[in-house]
């Protein structure tokens, strides 16, 4: 055997236990999701009968469809509000010096560590008094205002790391700071804004607390209040429906990350380097 294949090997065979303990759960919700509901709390790992229409039944019983919109477009706003905001503050933060800047950078820092929840009946009152209580936008945008500080930070220090002799050489062809950011930053940094893009998609897309507090009909429920809803206050637990939905909600951002998997590796490795 040569050498390559013994490498090969080895590596596969201490990457497999984490491979199992990664795929275990997907499994186990793939199998539930599939099997008859007289089967799903039967101890078997492999049903009787596989059951697709269970996929169609969920998503009719569960109204399913709605919520995956209300997802995505929630997490859109968030996503699209955020890096939008961000770009020119980080920009900000990476080129100027001004009084104050180290406790700018700190500040963004520490909002990091307030879970919403803190907050979460005080921004009730405040959505309430603003008649934005039951509005999917609404909840995109406060999903914005918190990953903005995240997205600021992540953004700044990939902008670091564009050399500043770029910089200046746009200056003398007749550039301004607008057409600087546009023409030089934006296309060096394009891995590191999709890197950020995806992890504030992710952040909204899993939020719960907030979305819980401020949606009540089952109209505006987003996925993860929509999923939560088949378990809570239910007297008996449709689980073959609560796996296929949790199942389905997985996919979008497992499609995110296959598709922008390539600016994720060079945005990562354009971070570690400067």
């Amino acid at each position: 055997m040569s050498r390559k294949w013994k490498r090969t090997l080895l590596a596969w065979t201490l990457l497999a236990p984490l491979v199992v303990l990664i795929l275990f759960p997907f499994a186990v919700m793939t199998i539930t999701a599939l099997k008859p509901q007289a089967e799903v709390l039967n101890p078997t790992w492999w049903p009787s009968e596989l059951r697709l229409r269970n996929f169609a039944d969920m998503w009719v019983a569960t109204n399913f469809g709605q919520a995956l919109m209300n997802s995505l477009y929630a997490s859109g706003i968030a996503t699209v509000g955020a890096i939008l905001v961000s770009i020119p503050a980080a920009y900000a933060m990476s080129r100027f010096r001004f009084a104050g800047r180290g406790l700018v950078r700190q500040f963004l820092l520490v909002s990091q560590m307030l879970s919403p929840i803190v907050l979460v009946v005080g921004l009730f009152r405040l959505m309430a008094s603003l008649g934005l209580v039951e509005s999917v936008s609404a909840v995109g945008l406060v999903y914005m205002a918190f990953n903005i500080a995240f997205t600021v930070w992540m953004l700044q220090s990939y902008f670091d790391t564009v050399p500043k002799d770029l910089e200046e050489a746009a200056w003398m062809e007749g550039a301004g700071r607008a057409e600087t950011l546009r023409r030089v930053f934006l296309p060096l940094v394009t891995p590191a804004i999709a890197v950020t893009a995806i992890f504030t998609f992710i952040n909204a897309w899993n939020e719960f607390v907030i979305a819980l507090t401020l949606l009540r009909r089952q109209e505006s429920y987003t996925l993860p209040i929509q999923v939560f809803s088949l378990v809570a206050g239910r007297y008996t637990v449709e689980w073959h429906h609560v796996m296929g939905a949790t199942l389905v909600a997985t996919l979008p951002v497992a499609i995110l990350f296959a598709w922008l998997q390539r600016y994720l590796v060079r945005g990562l490795a354009l971070g570690a380097v400067k």
